[in-house]
Parts: C-alpha cells; sequence; structure tokens
C-alpha cells in the first residue's frame, strides 16, 4: 500500500515548498497598520507596505477573529456526497455547496466538523479526517479553511443558527463534470474540495484492488 504524501503546511510553515523555489522574493516590510473600518462581523485593515526593491504601496485587507473553518465533504455510502442549498447574501440568490461552519472557542476541527454535520445536514460521522487547508482571496484575507472528508455517517440533528431549515441534497461524486454546468454551483472551495476527494477516493480504491492481487 502506497504512503500518503506528507502533510503541507505553507499557511504556518513558509519556509516550506514555495519557500524552496529559486529566487525565493523577501517579504515586504510592514511600516504601519491600522483599522479604517469595522462592522459586527468585518474589520478593514491598512498596511503600509515596503518591498525589497525599495517599492512602498498600501493595501488593505479583512481581519477578524481567525478562529478557523471547516468544510465537509460528508458521504452517505463510498459513491455518494452531501450538498446544501443555502441562501448567500453576496449573490442575492440560493447556492448549493458543501456545509460548513466557524470552528467554535475551545473546539478541534474534528469536533467542529461534526457539529456543523449535526446542524446543517441533520447527520454526524463516526469517521472524520482532513483532507487539505484551503484560503479564499490570500491578497485580502488570511481566511483558512480546514477540508475534511466524513464517512460512516448516522442520523443526528442539533440546532443551528440558519435562519432557516438548509435542503439537503446527495450527488454522485463522480458527477462533478454535469455539476459545474449547474448555475448554482460555482463555489471554488467547495468545487476544489470535491475533486479532491474525488481523487483521494479513486486512489484508495487503487490501491485496495493491488492489495487483493
Amino acid at each position: 500500500m502506497s504512503t500518503p504524501p506528507p502533510t503541507r503546511d505553507t499557511f504556518n510553515h513558509p519556509e516550506g515548498a514555495s519557500a524552496k523555489r529559486s529566487g525565493y522574493q523577501q517579504k515586504p516590510q510592514i511600516l504601519a497598520r491600522k483599522s479604517v473600518a469595522q462592522s459586527r462581523l468585518f474589520q478593514i485593515e491598512s498596511l503600509d507596505l515596503r518591498f525589497s526593491n525599495g517599492e512602498e504601496r498600501q493595501f488593505e485587507r479583512l481581519t477578524g477573529a481567525d478562529r478557523g473553518a471547516v468544510m465537509m465533504v460528508a458521504m452517505p455510502d463510498p459513491d455518494h456526497v452531501l450538498l446544501i442549498r443555502e441562501y448567500a447574501a453576496g449573490f442575492e440568490d440560493y447556492v448549493l455547496t458543501l456545509p460548513k461552519g466557524l470552528v467554535d472557542p475551545g473546539e478541534d476541527i474534528i469536533t467542529a466538523a461534526n457539529r456543523e454535520l449535526m446542524e446543517e445536514c441533520g447527520v454526524g460521522a463516526h469517521r472524520i479526517e482532513p483532507l487539505v487547508e484551503l484560503s479564499l482571496a490570500p491578497n485580502y484575507m488570511r481566511h483558512r479553511m480546514q477540508v475534511l472528508l466524513a464517512t460512516d455517517l448516522y442520523p443526528k440533528r442539533l440546532p443551528g443558527d440558519e435562519p432557516e431549515p438548509l435542503i439537503v441534497e446527495t450527488h454522485a461524486i463522480e458527477e462533478l463534470p454535469a455539476l459545474l454546468l449547474r448555475e448554482d454551483f460555482h463555489e471554488a472551495r467547495a468545487i476544489a474540495a470535491l475533486y479532491i476527494a474525488r481523487d483521494r477516493l479513486r486512489e484508495e480504491k487503487r490501491n485496495s484492488a493491488t492489495d487483493l492481487l
């Protein structure tokens, strides 16, 4: 059986793969930072930067508690995945995506993933394993999301904070090209997570078949 590749943590260890590239650039110096706007959910921070070539620029970014977030590829059987339909205020429309949510204070990502599944899909998972860590718009925020594969599901519902019940749909994970043709399925993190999960499952099936030979 093949050994899985080592986990990459390029967010917290920039000396990793990207840092080893030829000609890796020196990070700019932060000359000043200040909060320029704040709402109930978001804070906008201004950064005065000096780059290694002497150029100075002012950047803006969204900041927050940075508690972390989880997104789950929950599979009721080896061939299907659970998707939720929820209202996306940014698009002013309903979208199809994977269940996800913030990590509460004191939670680890496994506990958070299981809780969110119970709140959004009405199921828990006996087995949850991390797949990958993804960023969202890294030019503007530090937000990171842990993607986890959840299997061996069981019925369990917890009250959540959604304003209305979410619609849960079951889709074949091998039908991703058809999903991409839908106008309501376009969240990049969900698409990446599903392809990563699909490839992991394919690799596991190939390894299992090889072991039987």
